[in-house]
């Protein structure tokens, strides 16, 4: 019987240990115990470099770099200027403004019934590409100034020996360029009308013909050995092989007048044939040997005596001027060295076959 302490009475009464129930108690969760993970110090942070902008630049740089930028293109585009005004093609014919006679290669002497001053030439020979600028020749000459693509020129009157300068071209307002032309001591005075006569050699007459469109122009076509050459600085050109030791080949081209236009035709081939000078050898000086009228414009033959080694050597030569259509009178040139004198008769052939388009 329990007594209410645990056990029972007997076994109180006797001394014995009690005998106790384990009761089943509630019991509370240990705490987990987690591992502390040591914490990282954090690094400084870097700032990132910002990139560079225009608007954080000092508004004095930007107008120095635009300023500098302005300058350059600047120099860039006179540059250009000047190499296309300076570029321009020294063909003759090309129509330049001043164009005149080339100056000559020596001082000349006073010129003949001269109506004024004239200063002295340049004593250092010009080529080809020069007779398109201002020539010192004459002083105060208006022609320096004139342009071949002014208006219709003052009308001159005809005469048996010259005729005026078709409409449209620009035409030399006085004398002052033929003047200078005959101050040279290379250009003697023109002789009395005179016809060229049949010179020595072959013909070397051809069937077929060549036509030069800017000089309005054509003219027959040579036979062999004469061939065909490439043409610049000229509209057509044909030619002779080279003999060796020769100064210069044999020559005959066509190409509008490379000199300003002169009332009187009979002047305008006077400037031309002094023009031609550039085309021989060095210190050749001209004699007439005809000079007469042809239809519609004027010949001019001559011989340029000059020396070679040391030897005293010559060319036949002739100059025609005619004026067309063309806005510019177009020229034929002929020039063949006495080495190849056999041939010299193809200048009356070359004259003779001379045609207005």
């Amino acid at each position: 019987m329990l007594d209410g302490l645990g056990g029972t009475q007997g076994a109180r009464e006797t001394g014995s240990t009690p005998t106790y129930a384990t009761a089943d108690a509630d019991t509370s969760e240990l705490p987990r115990v987690a591992a502390e993970i040591p914490r990282r110090t954090p690094s400084p942070q870097i700032p990132a470099v910002k990139r560079s902008r225009i608007g954080d630049l000092p508004m004095r740089v930007i107008y120095r770099a635009l300023a500098v930028g302005a300058a350059v293109l600047a120099v860039a585009v006179a540059a250009v200027v000047g190499f296309l005004m300076s570029g321009t093609p020294d063909q003759p014919g090309e129509e330049r403004t001043g164009q005149i006679a080339a100056p000559s290669a020596a001082p000349p002497s006073p010129g003949p019934a001269t109506t004024g001053p004239v200063s002295p030439e340049p004593s250092a020979p010009v080529s080809a590409s020069a007779s398109g600028s201002a020539s010192p020749s004459a002083s105060g000459s208006p022609s320096a100034s004139a342009s071949p693509s002014a208006s219709a020129s003052p009308t001159a009157s005809s005469s048996s020996s010259s005729s005026s300068s078709p409409s449209g071209s620009a035409v030399s307002p006085d004398r002052s360029a033929v003047i200078a032309a005959l101050a040279d001591p290379r250009v003697p005075e023109l002789p009395r009308d005179k016809k060229l006569g049949r010179l020595p050699g072959a013909a070397d007459a051809g069937k077929r013909r060549l036509n030069d469109r800017r000089s309005g122009v054509s003219l027959a076509r040579l036979d062999k050995p004469w061939k065909v050459f490439g043409a610049s600085p000229f509209s057509t050109r044909q030619v002779l092989p080279k003999v060796k030791g020769a100064a210069h080949r044999a020559m005959l081209v066509t190409c509008p007048v490379p000199i300003l236009v002169q009332q009187e035709t009979k002047d305008t081939a006077l400037l031309a044939a002094r023009w031609t000078l550039n085309h021989h050898p060095k210190g050749g000086k001209i004699t007439w040997t005809a000079s007469q009228p042809i239809k519609d414009g004027w010949l001019l033959a001559y011989r340029v005596k000059y020396e070679r080694k040391g030897k005293a050597r010559s060319s036949m030569a002739a100059v025609a001027v005619t004026e067309g259509s063309a806005s510019k009178p177009g020229m034929l040139f002929v020039t063949i060295p006495d080495t190849q004198k056999k041939h010299w008769r193809a200048i009356n052939t070359a004259v003779s076959s001379l045609r207005l388009k």
